[in-house]
């Protein structure tokens, strides 16, 4: 992948080094809080974010073998009793009610069953105050959807930060799992791999008209204590 592709975190993802940059600025995150890292696969992002800030960490993935493998490298990043990691869903975490101060979605939000969904859960998971960064793509002419998104679940818009790399990093990324398909297949396991197989086919062509962003979202308080709900 280059100089650009942090090789530690060995993300299945567009993760390079001016998006852990972005992240580390955006999450602002203080020691000892707390990151969940929603569709965490395995989990090298989150890893990396939780021993730079100095947090804790738990990982949401609904692929078994990814978390397995995920949990097998949490102690060459993080000391015992700072990350765990589940198997669950983005619309149904399983966590408690604001239980995370930063939440980080790498690429997965649009492969949830349904992302609205998904983002009301991480409102409920954020603490008043806490922030989620999330990558998102759009094609050239469309606008961006993100401020009345987030207003209808309750967050705010904080900034949408243009990724102009990213297209050819997913370029690079996507020939890599067709040319190493076995590997793919020994490592993650066949429905992983099959999947980014799928993806990789299906997204290749339309890169060309693909524009890039880190989108981050701020829970402010509630005053009414209300529960949001999309239909």
């Amino acid at each position: 992948m280059g100089d650009d592709h942090p090789a530690e975190v060995q993300a299945s993802s567009s993760c390079d080094w001016p998006l852990l940059g972005l992240l580390v600025a955006r999450l602002r995150l203080r020691p000892g809080q707390r990151l969940v890292d929603l569709g965490c696969g395995t989990g090298g992002v989150g890893l990396w974010l939780a021993r730079a800030h100095s947090v804790h960490l738990t990982g949401i993935d609904i692929s078994p073998v990814a978390i397995g493998l995920a949990a097998a490298r949490r102690p060459y990043f993080l000391p015992p009793g700072r990350a765990d990691f589940r198997v669950a869903t983005m619309e149904r975490t399983g966590l408690p009610d604001g239980c995370a101060d930063g939440i980080v979605c790498i690429d997965t939000l649009g492969k949830a069953h349904s992302p609205m969904r998904a983002l009301l859960e991480t409102r409920r998971l954020l603490k008043p105050g806490g922030r989620m960064a999330v990558t998102t793509a759009r094609r050239h002419s469309a606008p961006s959807p993100w401020a009345e998104r987030a207003a209808a679940v309750g967050l705010e818009l904080v900034a949408e930060d243009a990724r102009p790399d990213e297209p050819a990093m997913w370029r690079r990324l996507y020939r890599l799992w067709t040319d190493h398909e076995e590997e793919l297949r020994r490592d993650v396991g066949d429905a992983r791999t099959d999947s980014m197989i799928r993806e990789a086919r299906r997204t290749l062509p339309t890169l060309d008209a693909r524009r890039a962003f880190l989108i981050t979202l701020r829970r402010g308080s509630d005053p009414s204590g209300e529960p949001y709900a999309t239909a």
